[in-house]
């Protein structure tokens, strides 16, 4: 008999074919890890060295910014009228000393200048390399307010300003009857006051009566009182609560050369009751 060929089992693994796909999956890696190698090294290189100019560059800017060629020289103020133009140079210089004019906090000079008396808004701005701009919008005062320390300005949002001139040309009636608390309701019932008081002014101005009042007295908001003159006595004329230009002329028609026998006019409806300087001074002790 011939020699029997042995053969190798069916389910042992061919070692020349796993041997092919052991090197073929390594150049597989090799070629994957190439790729991956040569894409993110230079990413990561390209981002370091982007990090480090940013870096140098802000060092740099920074110490540029803070050198003496950016120190304030000049700071122009525009639109003051009453507000302190001295005042308001002052505190932009002060405020950017140390930081020159690069790096001075615009708003927080903002803040400060509007601070100050008169004033509504500001801007501030960079006039590089060593000056700084400062735009004011002021409070334009409408009257003078008595108070209890002393006479004040008042604005349109009823806004205490600032003591008066000497001479207020500009504001001759003064406005009586303010209300000196702090609560939400006096705030609201002074800006009420403001604006009747404007009314007022506005309709005497258009009837040429305007000269003929020295004060008004806005206490009562139900009983807006108008102060006068009339033979050389002072005197009081209710004006209601609308209509004030036509009942201030009925009222100086009625009392007209009665000033000394009468201290005021009274509106019922409308009609108008003289007050007796006579009725006044004998319900005065009574009032003690």
């Amino acid at each position: 008999m011939g020699a029997r060929v042995r053969r190798k089992p069916v389910s042992d693994p061919t070692p020349r074919t796993a041997s092919k796909r052991k090197k073929a999956r390594g150049r597989s890696a090799e070629i994957t890890a190439g790729r991956f190698g040569n894409f993110v090294l230079p990413l990561v290189l390209s981002v370091c060295l982007v990090i480090c100019l940013a870096v140098l560059g802000y060092l740099g800017l920074q110490s540029v910014t803070a050198s003496k060629f950016f120190d304030v020289r000049s700071v122009s103020v525009s639109g003051t009228e009453r507000a302190s133009k001295t005042d308001i140079e002052r505190i932009a210089a002060s405020m950017s000393e140390k930081t020159g004019v690069w790096n001075a906090d615009l708003s927080e000079i903002r803040a400060r200048v509007e601070k100050l008396p008169f004033v509504k808004t500001a801007t501030v701005a960079r006039a590089l390399p060593d000056g700084l701009r400062v735009a004011v919008v002021e409070r334009v005062p409408i009257a003078v307010v008595t108070l209890a320390n002393g006479p004040m300005l008042v604005d349109n949002e009823g806004m205490l300003l600032a003591p008066p001139n000497e001479r207020e040309e500009g504001l001759p009636v003064i406005l009586k009857g303010w209300h000196e608390g702090k609560s939400e309701k006096a705030f609201k019932d002074n800006l009420e006051r403001v604006k009747i008081y404007q009314k007022m002014i506005g309709e005497w101005k258009e009837l040429g009566l305007v000269e003929r009042v020295n004060a008004v007295d806005l206490g009562d908001l139900r009983s807006p009182r108008a102060m006068t003159q009339d033979s050389g006595f002072p005197v009081t004329i209710e004006v209601g609560r609308e209509s004030f230009g036509q009942h201030l002329k009925n009222g100086i028609s009625a009392i007209a050369g009665k000033g000394d026998q009468f201290d005021g006019v009274n509106l019922v409806g409308s009609n108008m009751i003289l007050n007796s300087r006579k009725t006044a001074a004998r319900s005065a002790p009574d009032q003690n």
